[in-house]
């Protein structure tokens, strides 16, 4: 009896374990480290449409990718400066905020997958003539150009894992999520960067 018994809490406590440890069915962990992040399988991927857009928070230093049915993937990021302003000029590392699109994917030989966004967009250009005009910025600024997403540089993925910002105002990724991004991620899909 005392053998049965023990059989069935052993039973027991491994189907509690196997059950609470099994992420969601469709799901596939993308990245657990800050935050967890889960990939949902789409098993309707001949669409024309770009179904995606992304979401930066500065705040959270997160990237956030939806799809039609709502949240995709999360992955940690990190920006130019530890300052969490909008960017005022060229050269101020600050991340810009605002609505973009990426215009070009490609490889970088520096950091291998990029998106590069459309920044400067009328809107961008529209709040940097006005804060020039009210003297925020010197008259001799630029509103600069290239921004966009990417990998850290070889051997420094613990860049982000330690949120050490270091772009000119870029948003990086882990280099192996980098390539993730970059293998559903088409051109044209909407970025907002908000704090």
């Amino acid at each position: 009896m005392k053998t049965f018994g023990l059989q069935s809490f052993i039973f027991l406590a491994s189907s509690l374990l196997f059950f609470s440890f099994t992420p969601p069915k469709k799901k596939k962990i993308v990245k657990k480290l800050s935050a967890t992040a889960y990939k949902i399988s789409s098993s309707t991927s001949n669409s024309k449409i770009n179904p995606y857009y992304i979401i930066v928070d500065k705040s959270d230093y997160e990237l956030r990718v939806y799809d039609a049915e709502g949240w995709y993937a999360t992955y940690p990021v990190v920006f130019g400066s530890k300052d969490q302003n909008d960017k005022l000029m060229e050269g101020d590392k600050k991340t810009p905020e605002g609505n973009f699109k990426i215009l070009i994917k490609k490889i970088n030989p520096k950091w291998g997958p990029q998106f590069t966004l459309d920044y400067p967009t009328v809107e961008t250009i529209k709040k940097f003539n006005e804060r020039r005009a009210k003297g925020l910025i010197p008259m001799s600024a630029t509103v600069g150009s290239g921004i966009a997403i990417h990998a850290t540089r070889p051997g420094e993925e613990w860049t982000v894992d330690y949120f050490q910002n270091w772009t000119d105002g870029c948003i990086s990724l882990k280099y192996s999520e980098a390539k993730d991004l970059y293998s559903y991620i088409p051109n044209g899909t909407p970025v907002t960067i908000q704090k």
